[in-house]
């Protein structure tokens, strides 16, 4: 089986030594991703902001390696205050809400950057109804 991988614009990516996504098969994995910026730009304020950002490069990676949106089956989300929740859970529901895959919110101490407040991991499945 062959492997695929896409890098993302993560400075942590090369020097942690790791890709965006990897492809085998039918299915494709999605690194934790947190809303970083495009170069020259400020990090979004407010999670719902950072989510969709997360989505933004998800998005992209999927696409690289032939998969959408509507592949994906499953979701993490790891969140830095559970007042966040709400705004995390509706910006999933834009990104995602047309696949219904199932999701995992969990709140921890914080995330690499500190003005992160949502991170994301995500695996589909090429060819999912």
């Amino acid at each position: 089986m062959e492997r695929a991988i896409h890098h993302g614009t993560s400075p942590y990516e090369a020097m942690y030594g790791f890709c965006r996504a990897v492809r085998m098969g039918d299915t494709v994995w999605v690194a934790g991703t947190a809303p970083v910026p495009p170069p020259g730009e400020p990090v979004p304020t407010g999670a719902h902001a950072q989510m969709l950002r997360c989505g933004d490069i998800i998005e992209d990676a999927l696409h690289e390696l032939g998969a959408t949106v509507a592949d994906v089956v499953r979701t993490r989300m790891y969140i830095t205050d559970a007042g966040d929740a709400d705004e995390v859970g509706t910006a999933h529901r834009e990104i995602f809400g047309t696949a219904s895959p199932v999701a995992t919110m969990v709140v921890v101490a914080a995330l690499l950057d500190p003005l992160w407040r949502v991170e994301v991991e995500v695996e589909a499945v090429i060819g999912s109804p």
